[in-house]
């Protein structure tokens, strides 16, 4: 459930948030409650709103995903943003726990993403074929435990289920993510995935803004790796 501590950063264009494993970004065609409809409802009782509020969903993570995201509060923002996005000048970090090292421990992943609808999960493919979406991220070993890996992970493109694909495709996959490869599940279905960081200029101010979600609290693993 969302509450005042899950904001990350806020005025009067922009809200970020630090999503919760499990919770849906944006409602579904089914009608399940979704983060969006909880900050609404939120924002409403907060602000003592008499009638609609204003929200506009920038971007997705996934619902098994944490970590950072980006939410317009004004229509001019929302324009402004969905702009940004489409020129990749919002720069997304994530960090991923992996069961395996990459090799080598720092470089770039250039694949193309193919999406089967009928699964909801994506292939990555090393040559592009009609219908695939190229798809870019650069990644760094960031630290070790005894059984995981910490990557840290540049998105360059946003495509469906990205960097799980791509880390799938390399050897690696994420922890929890038996979708693309994982030895095993977590406890509520969740992956080791989290939107860490977003940066990008303001799109009213003009001024730069950086943004950090903290790791999940419930996890031990992610303890470990939090300052990292």
């Amino acid at each position: 459930m969302f509450s005042k501590k899950d904001i990350l950063y806020e005025d009067n264009h922009l809200l970020v948030v630090n999503k919760h494993v499990g919770d849906l970004v944006q409602t579904d065609p089914e009608g399940t409650t979704s983060l969006e409809d909880e900050i609404k409802e939120f924002i409403r009782k907060r602000d003592s709103k008499p009638g609609e509020v204003f929200l506009g969903v920038v971007h997705r993570i996934d619902r098994p995903v944490s970590g950072a995201v980006l939410f317009a509060k004004s229509s001019k923002a929302l324009v402004r943003l969905n702009e940004m996005i489409k020129r990749r000048e919002v720069k997304k970090v994530y960090w991923a726990l992996v069961e395996e090292l990459p090799e080598p421990l720092e470089g770039e992943l250039r694949h193309y993403i193919v999406k089967d609808p009928a699964t909801n999960r994506s292939k990555a493919l090393s040559k592009e074929r009609p219908g695939a979406k190229e798809a870019v991220l650069s990644y760094r070993h960031a630290g070790s435990s005894a059984n995981y890996h910490l990557l840290e992970i540049d998105l360059k493109t946003g495509r469906h289920h990205q960097i799980r694909a791509q880390l799938s495709r390399i050897g690696s996959p994420i922890r929890g993510d038996l979708k693309y490869g994982a030895k095993r599940s977590m406890p509520g279905g969740g992956i080791s995935l989290h939107s860490r960081t977003l940066s990008f200029i303001h799109p009213v101010r003009k001024e730069p803004v950086e943004v950090t979600a903290p790791v999940p609290t419930d996890d031990n693993l992610w303890k470990y790796f939090r300052n990292f």
